[in-house]
C-alpha cells in the first residue's frame, strides 16, 4: 500500500514539535571523563539493551565503513558502553547491545534533554503514553531497515 501524502506532512509535522520542545537548548554536558563524538553518539542511539545488533547491519545503516564501525565499537567497549557478544546466528559476527553504562551515556548525549522528555511523557495518560512509545519503536525500527544515505520521494 502507498504510503499517504496525509502520513508523510503528520511525521514532519509531529517531529519538529517533540525535538522543538525537548532538545538540550545546546548545553554542553559530559557524560563521563571522556566525552563522546557525534558519531559515538549515534552508535549509542541506535543500539539496545535488549535487542542485539550486528556491527555490519549498524554500519550500513550509519553508511560507514567496517574499520571505522570496528574502532567506533573498541573505544565505546572500552568505556564499558556496549557489551559484545557472538551473534545467535553466525559466530563469525559480532552482536552488540548497549550496556546499562551505555544508556546512562547516550541518555545523557541525546540531543532530547531527558527531564524534558519525561515532562512531556508525563502529560499523557498511561495508555496514551504506551501507544506513543510503541508508535516510536515502530518508526525507528523501520529506520533502521533504510539504507544509509539514500533518499526516496514518496
Amino acid at each position: 500500500m502507498p504510503v499517504s501524502k496525509h502520513d508523510v506532512a503528520a511525521v514532519q509535522r509531529c517531529y519538529p514539535q517533540i525535538y522543538l520542545a525537548c532538545h538540550t537548548r545546546h548545553r554542553r554536558r559530559r557524560s563521563t571523563a571522556a566525552p563522546l563524538t557525534s558519531q559515538e553518539s549515534s552508535i549509542l542511539a541506535h543500539l539496545s539493551e535488549r535487542q542485539p545488533m550486528r556491527a555490519a547491519t549498524l554500519a550500513r545503516h550509519l553508511g560507514v565503513v567496517a574499520s571505522t564501525m570496528s574502532a567506533a565499537i573498541k573505544r565505546l567497549s572500552s568505556l564499558g558502553y556496549i557489551a559484545r557478544g557472538k551473534d545467535e546466528d553466525d559466530a563469525r559476527a559480532a552482536s552488540l547491545r548497549l550496556s546499562r553504562q551505555g544508556a546512562r551515556a547516550m541518555q545523557a548525549g541525546s540531543v532530547l534533554e531527558t527531564a524534558r522528555v519525561a515532562g512531556m511523557l508525563a502529560l499523557l495518560p498511561a495508555v496514551e503514553r504506551a501507544r506513543a512509545i510503541e508508535g516510536l519503536e515502530l518508526l525507528a525500527k523501520a529506520a533502521r531497515r533504510m539504507p544509509a544515505n539514500v533518499f526516496r520521494e514518496p
